[in-house]
Formats: C-alpha cells, structure tokens, sequence
C-alpha cells in the first residue's frame, strides 16, 4: 500500500486490540503519522427508556480495563490513545483541526445507534476527509459469504452449510509495527473511573463464573489456558450447558464483544490445536457457535431496524404486556421458578449467565410473562458483560417467535432444571442467604 504521508486517525469503537484489527494495519500502512481515539460515549451511559441504565457497572468495568489495555499496547508502537468521555461527533471534529488529520479509519457498524453517531461525524466534518470503514468483527467476511445480503436465510443450518461449503475464512492480518516515536502527543490519557461514568464502584462477586478482566492481553491469556494448557477445548461439546464454573465454555463471548479477540483469531486458534492435539465434535463445535454469532450480525445486515421492532423480523403481532410489575419480579428474580430466579440473580450479582440460563429466562419472560421482549433484551443489554447488539437481539427474536426458529418453541423451566441442575447446586448457589 502507498503511503499518503498524512496524519489519520484510527477511531476505535468494539474493536479493542491492536493484532488482527484491519483498520490499524490500514492506517499504519498507509501513514507516516497514527493517532488513535476511543470515546465512553455519554449516551451509553444513560437512562434507558424502561428505568434503568443502557450500560451498567459490569460491563462498563470490562470496558475500561480493555480500553486501558488498549493504550498500553498502542504506546508499545509508539502510538497514542486519545480517551474521552464525549460525544464522537464533538471530539473528532476538534482533532481533526487540531492535529490535521486527513483520514479517519474504523470498523464498521451498521446498526441504528452506530449509525447516527458516524453520521453526526460526517456532517460535523469536511467531505475532502476520507473515512475508511471495514467490516471486521466476522468470521465470514461479508465480500467473501456466499450469499447475497438480502438472500441469508431465515433458517440457520441453511446459511451455515453454505458458508462452510463455499467459504473460507481469512487469514489473520500482519502484526502491528512500531512507529517513529511521535512527542506531539501525551502517552497517556485519563480513562474514566465508574464514579465518572455515574456507576457504583464494585468488588468481583467470587461466586461468578466469569472473574476474568478485560483487555486483549487477558483475551489471548484465556485462549491460551483454555485451549493449549487445560486442553478444555476438547471437551467443549459435553459441557458448554453447563451453569457452574469458570471452564464450562470458552467464555470468550465478553471479549469478542469488545473486541479484545477476533473470530479469526479464535478460528486459527482452534485449527492450532486440532493440528497439536486432535480434532472432535468439540473443536469444531466452537466454530460452529462462531457461525451462529455470524448469522446473527448478517440478519441485522439484511433487517436492518426491524430486530429491534416488537414484531421482529417476522412482523408477527402477539398481545405483549409492558407491565413493569411482572418485569420487576423477574429482574428481581422472584418469579414462581426458582431456576429463573437464580439465572437472574447471578445476572444481576456479576453480570454473567450461562447459555442454558439465558434461554430459560427470555422465554419465561416471553412466552410465560407475555412481556415485550424488548425489555429483557435492554435489561440484557444493560447487566451483560458480553453483551453484543445482533446476538443479544438476534437470540431475543429466536426465543420471543418473532426472529428465526422455525418451531417457535417454549421452555419448560422445571424440566430444564432438573435436566441442567438436578442436585440443584446451581440454584442453591444462589438462591441461598450469604454472608457476600
């Protein structure tokens, strides 16, 4: 790639690492000068309309600790991390003019929020400064999937089959290089505490079954001792439902949320150990589950809005109840079901669920409740460490019936918890009176 011999700016956004991230190795290459920004964006911190915050403590600590990483990687290149609690379209601006920035690198984001905010970005700048976008938090890369945008399936196993057939996943980008030692810019700047982002400070729950950190360095830590040193992998298949325990299941969602880790990395990582160790039903079980968070993102592609709509991408009209009565004993976790009680008391006391607990709550609340969805997939939103919008809102539409699961199938709470839990260790845990 030539170089423009400009200044650019790379605008990191759930795309915190410097090893495989597309937009980085873009600027570098075609730049003799890179500065980097992350803004905790206010309105992520806000009320939501429904009473409770859009990001709460657990996931904004996970945020800062892997913005804080960040910065320590990025200075190892000799690269600054501008962080500030503002709005993108206030602070880009004035970096622009301060710094003269002739482009602006990103990943691309394509869903409502994300949107309006590249869009504010674009007025508040002039037109001559390019913004490159890439699509970089797939497995499949969009140019590479072997159907069109508005063919992916409804069904699952359909778009699954066909990517696994006709396409390859890429591999991953050089390594980041070091840049000429640039003194114009501080080497560190302040990130926000949780009291500055209007959050309650907190101590790890030591209960939970996610006490990791955030950061790339921990994400490549956890891949590390998962995979190659407790070789858990192997055994992913048999005992990813399980609801207790820190190695139950790769617990990678939270880092690929952020984007401390690729799926690529992920997937290259899993043919590393099948090529070490061996290959089952367990190492390709975790591609698969890669898939499935694939398929959630191009159904967001195709539908764009309509996964956020009551009716869902199906348009079906159920006569859903907003009562905040019913949805305050189920946040609470004091439902008629002890199992969803401690689903969403672990939820609510580390910001951790399991898959299986996930499934069992949303459809109580949807299909016992007959509560707007929309309510658990925002109170999701909120308390969830690996929170991502097309798989939160994609598996919200699949339990509700208005998404992509032909059957349209409900729970059955106690079946499942005696199938998942039947010495009840798990509800015990807690449900239980503790001294925490």
């Amino acid at each position: 790639m030539q170089k423009e011999q400009k200044t650019t700016l790379v605008w990191f956004r759930n795309d915190l690492r410097i090893r495989d991230n597309h937009s980085l190795f873009k600027a570098q290459a075609r730049n003799e000068r890179v500065i980097a920004l992350y803004c905790f964006d206010p309105r992520q911190f806000a009320q939501t309309r429904f009473g409770f915050r859009k990001t709460e403590k657990y996931r904004a600590k996970f945020l800062t600790e892997s913005v804080y990483n960040l910065q320590e990687s990025l200075a190892g290149l000799n690269i600054s991390l501008i962080v500030v609690n503002d709005k993108p379209e206030k602070v880009i601006p004035e970096l622009v003019e301060l710094y003269k920035i002739a482009s602006i690198y990103c990943q691309c984001e394509w869903t409502e929020e994300e949107l309006s905010v590249l869009q504010k970005v674009k007025y508040n700048i002039s037109p001559d400064i390019r913004i490159n976008e890439t699509f970089d938090q797939f497995l499949y890369h969009p140019d590479d999937c072997p159907l069109a945008i508005e063919d992916i399936p409804r069904v699952f196993t359909s778009f699954r089959k066909s990517c696994e057939k006709k396409a390859e996943v890429r591999p991953l980008s050089p390594e980041p290089k070091i840049m000429v030692l640039d003194n114009l810019l501080p080497k560190s700047w302040a990130i926000p505490s949780l009291p500055e982002l209007g959050l309650t400070d907190f101590n790890t729950d030591p209960r939970s079954a996610f006490p990791f950190k955030g950061g790339e360095d921990q994400a490549r830590k956890r891949v590390e001792q998962y995979f190659f040193v407790t070789k858990k992998l192997g055994y992913y298949k048999k005992t990813r439902n399980g609801l207790l325990g820190t190695d139950y299941s790769s617990k990678l969602s939270s880092w690929l949320a952020c984007g401390c880790i690729s799926p690529r990395q992920i997937y290259w990582a899993v043919k590393e150990f099948e090529q070490q160790q061996y290959k089952n039903q367990s190492t390709y079980w975790l591609v698969f589950e890669l898939i499935w968070r694939d398929f959630f993102k191009y159904i967001s592609l195709k539908h764009q809005n309509r996964i956020f709509h009551l009716g869902g991408i199906l348009q079906k009209d159920y006569p859903w109840s907003v009562s905040e009565e019913e949805f305050s004993i189920w946040t609470g976790g004091r439902t008629a079901e002890p199992f969803v009680n401690a689903n969403m008391t672990e939820l609510r006391e580390t910001g951790w669920m399991s898959n299986r607990g996930r499934q069992n709550v949303a459809s109580y609340l949807a299909k016992d409740l007959q509560i707007d969805w929309r309510m658990g997939a925002a109170w999701f939103e909120s308390l969830l460490i690996d929170y991502d919008v097309h798989s939160n809102y994609g598996n919200w539409m699949y339990v509700a019936g208005v998404g992509n699961d032909p059957r349209d199938r409900k729970f059955n709470i106690k079946l499942q918890a005696q199938r998942y839990d039947p010495q009840s260790k798990f509800q015990n845990r807690w449900l239980q009176k503790t001294l925490f």
